[in-house]
């Protein structure tokens, strides 16, 4: 029963993020020190680091596929 219960409330806590997502991620990013912690954890991602120093010192995307 208190299986059920646990399960029916997560299942209402994830409706209500989803339907406030963005209300949520402005709260988030509000916050400085959670901010920081979040564009500190991506730059740590090859993929996005790799992605966001191309697009900053190459002048965009643009130049990207030219040959």
């Amino acid at each position: 029963m208190g299986r059920l219960i646990s399960l029916l409330l997560i299942g209402i806590g994830g409706y209500w993020v989803l339907q406030n997502r963005f209300r949520v991620i402005n709260v988030l990013i509000g916050n400085r020190f959670i901010r920081r912690f979040l564009v500190s954890s991506f730059m740590r991602l090859p993929m996005v680091r790799n992605q966001m120093f191309s697009s900053i010192f190459s002048g965009g995307t643009r130049n990207q596929y030219q040959s």
